[in-house]
């Protein structure tokens, strides 16, 4: 933008240029960034960022009785490798006669 359409070109002659004689234009006034929060920008935070502040609560960490366990050595492997999730029910297949058995 050239300087003949600036905003400052309207605010010659007028002593201030729209900053306040009292107050003034100064570097950081309300602090930098979201200071003041819990002080003195609580009307923002309360009206823009609802929950900001606080803590949430933490579950309780899944104990093994919980958690369906697969015993993968009766079927010949024995490191298991890999991300995934794990079904609810443990379930395996298995041809033949011997699962019938089984289960």
């Amino acid at each position: 933008m050239t300087t003949r359409f600036k905003k400052n070109r309207k605010k010659r002659g007028h002593v201030s240029a729209g900053h306040g004689r009292v107050g003034k234009h100064r570097k950081h006034p309300g602090g930098r960034g979201n200071a003041g929060g819990m002080h003195h920008h609580r009307i923002l935070f309360d009206k823009y960022h609802p929950g900001f502040f606080g803590k949430v609560d933490v579950k309780d960490k899944a104990t093994k009785d919980t958690v369906p366990v697969i015993d993968v050595t009766q079927f010949g492997y024995f490191k298991v490798l890999g991300k995934g999730f794990l079904p609810r029910e443990p379930t395996h297949r298995c041809q033949g006669q011997a699962c019938v058995k089984d289960c």
